[in-house]
């Protein structure tokens, strides 16, 4: 049985309520009813997957601006050290 629970079982339950109850007091937090989860799960799903997007979406916009600023800067950098070391 450790091999199924990954140890102990008394101890694996154990953490697996103290979990499930942090999570659950999250969702409350967030205002997701259990019930509601349950019975549009597909939904919930859909609306986890939009959101997961929409952030990627927002995320990349932000690491192109970061990227057009730090790589020249960085391939300016990387020229300057090979040309100080290609002189000593």
């Amino acid at each position: 049985m450790d091999k199924i629970f990954g140890g102990p079982i008394v101890p694996t339950l154990f953490r697996l309520a103290i979990l499930s109850f942090i999570v659950g007091l999250t969702l409350f937090f967030l205002g997701i009813d259990p019930v509601d989860l349950w019975r549009n799960f597909g939904k919930t799903i859909r609306d986890a997957w939009t959101i997961v997007v929409d952030t990627m979406d927002w995320a990349s916009q932000y690491a192109i601006l970061g990227a057009i600023v730090v790589l020249p800067i960085w391939i300016i950098y990387r020229l300057v050290l090979y040309v100080t070391r290609a002189k000593t």
